[in-house]
């Protein structure tokens, strides 16, 4: 396994979690990492994304204010810290090691890590 998350689990509408995103074989620290999830039944879609350098590239419009990515290129490990959860938020949430060390797409992914479930019960 490449890329690992963790962190995911049930959680009650306005709870918290922090997601972890490692690679225990090799780093990713001169690339953007990006979080991206997908819920039941719809396309994966981005969630936020972060330089090597640990500059936020952007959020979705429906996580801003509520999730921050961050990154420890020391521990090789990316953190997405989910705050104020929606049930709308259920997916499972992958991480993914872009291409570029600047920029993060959907189309431009070297490796996916395994996913980690997320639900929010209302």
């Amino acid at each position: 396994v490449q890329l690992q998350a963790s962190g995911g689990g049930l959680v009650q509408a306005g709870g918290s979690l922090r997601l972890s995103c490692a690679s225990p074989k090799r780093t990713f620290s001169n690339n953007a990492v990006g979080w991206f999830r997908q819920a039941p039944g719809k396309e994966r879609e981005f969630v936020a994304g972060i330089t090597w350098r640990g500059e936020v590239i952007s959020y979705a419009d429906s996580v801003k204010g509520r999730f921050a990515i961050s990154r420890d290129n020391a521990k090789n490990v990316v953190y997405l810290e989910m705050l104020t959860l929606k049930p709308e938020d259920t997916a499972v949430y992958y991480c993914a090691v872009g291409k570029s060390s600047r920029s993060i797409s959907y189309k431009d992914i070297s490796y996916w890590g395994q996913g980690t479930l997320v639900t929010v019960s209302s």
